[in-house]
């Protein structure tokens, strides 16, 4: 059996940086070499990684890989290869295809494409409908990751908007459900008011985007995903948290003793309301990016515990179906290749420290979700990881951008750390450069406790 030694990196892990090595051999982590501690025995390769950080496999909660049927934008393969080079190792899948994953057999078949076509580690959600909750006692729970509920419309109009759907939904599953909130009436109220505003042009100006999809959508229908979690006892994971008021609703408690999570991602981490002028639509999403006081809230949450995961919300479109302004052009950007150097430049910066960096991407994930032997730097641990190196300038160009759309809103931009090698189940699936492309992830588990 192979016996592959990554020898001298700084380990980022369970809180802690120290220096150490690590010995993969049949796809887990073998050993953790700290303190001196001496090799049980000789390793076929060694991987310098003097100068590295090395740290568990970023695991992304929240992407949307756009398989099957909007495979135009982007697909399971090409955006798994990004999620390789970005020392990404696992994610979860949004159900918002065509068809839409709501029923047993679009299940099924989402999973084939996966083991298919995945490059890196996954699973995937069941998307809530209005009508049907009564699938939920079919669905493997070792397998799926939860339930998606789309309480806010967005691509694939999956929207639940019938308060008797919501109660049957809340009280009729224990597994995770993953929220999507905005209120809808709120945000048609905020579309009449701004088309009156630019009466006569043929769309509205992204700018006002945050203004439509506003601080007010965004907390009225959190606070009723938490009021209904609450009364039936439900686990409830908020997705894409942007709001400050929004952050009332959660708890700093730890993470053991939570039934309501929280999660930010990257495109609330690091822009903000003066980025429309430079970016426009490019940086257009939902929930919308905001002002930076909602901004240095989300960040200030993520240090104390209130925000429990940070993720993507990757979704890919085509350039050109991003024209337009705050109506017509479509919401959503691809963020998966470049999260963990974006977290890392925010590391430099003093706004994290990279053991928080590690939390919120890594061990939280795996905590919340309960997934089987990954997110953290163990002995028997899958062994998903990723060496990173600071001091390493690059810039990132269409030549470098692994997502089938082609560009990205950090176009231009330099990040000072790369992403050196990524493995999966003890394999390298991505290093210098290149991605593994015949390489296939695995299935993740779920330690599902009825």
């Amino acid at each position: 059996m192979k016996r592959t030694l990554i020898h001298n990196a700084m380990i980022v892990n369970e809180g802690q940086s120290i220096q150490g090595s690590v010995v993969i051999e049949d796809g887990r982590i073998a050993e953790v070499l700290t303190n001196w501690k001496p090799l049980s025995a000789p390793c076929d390769e060694t991987i310098d990684a003097t100068g590295c950080y090395l740290l568990p496999g970023i695991i992304d909660d929240h992407v949307h890989f756009r398989d099957p049927g909007l495979t135009h934008k982007a697909d399971i393969f090409t955006e798994s290869r990004a999620a390789a080079a970005g020392g990404v190792t696992s994610i979860m899948d949004m159900p918002n295809t065509n068809p839409l994953t709501t029923s047993l057999d679009a299940l099924h078949a989402k999973f084939d494409l996966l083991n298919e076509k995945c490059i890196v580690n996954h699973s995937c959600y069941f998307g809530a409908t209005n009508t049907n909750y009564t699938e939920f006692d079919k669905l493997d729970k070792h397998r799926v990751c939860g339930i998606k509920l789309f309480m806010g419309s967005s691509t694939g109009n999956m929207l639940v908007d019938k308060m008797n759907s919501l109660l049957k939904i809340f009280n009729g599953t224990d597994m995770l459900i993953a929220a999507h909130c905005e209120d809808q009436e709120t945000i048609l109220a905020n579309i009449e008011k701004y088309k009156a505003k630019y009466k006569g042009e043929q769309d509205i100006p992204v700018k006002e985007h945050p203004n439509i999809r506003s601080i007010a959508a965004c907390y009225t229908s959190s606070e009723l995903a938490v009021r209904l979690a609450t009364i039936a006892g439900a686990r409830l994971h908020i997705l894409h948290v942007s709001t400050a008021k929004e952050l009332k609703l959660f708890s700093d408690a730890p993470l053991s003793e939570k039934l309501i999570t929280a999660e930010a991602c990257i495109a609330h981490l690091i822009y903000g309301t003066s980025d429309y002028s430079k970016l426009g639509t490019r940086i257009k999403c939902n929930p919308a990016i905001k002002r930076p006081i909602e901004q240095r809230a989300i960040r200030a949450a993520v240090n104390s515990g209130v925000i429990d995961v940070i993720a993507t919300d990757h979704a890919p479109h085509l350039l050109s179906e991003k024209k337009g302004g705050a109506l017509k052009a479509m919401s959503g950007m691809p963020m998966i290749q470049f999260s963990l150097v974006s977290m890392l430049e925010l590391v430099d910066q003093g706004v994290f420290s990279l053991e928080t960096i590690v939390q919120k991407m890594c061990h939280a994930p795996a905590q919340i979700f309960g997934i089987c032997r990954r997110g953290y730097i163990r002995e028997g641990y899958q062994a998903d990881l990723v060496l990173v190196r600071p001091n390493t300038p690059w810039e990132v160009t269409t030549k470098n951008i692994l997502s089938k759309c082609g560009w990205s809103p950090l176009e231009g931009h330099t990040f000072n750390w790369k992403v050196e090698k990524t493995f999966a189940n003890g394999h390298l699936i991505y290093n210098d450069n290149k991605v593994d492309e015949a390489y296939r992830g695995e299935e993740l588990r779920f330690d599902y406790k009825s």
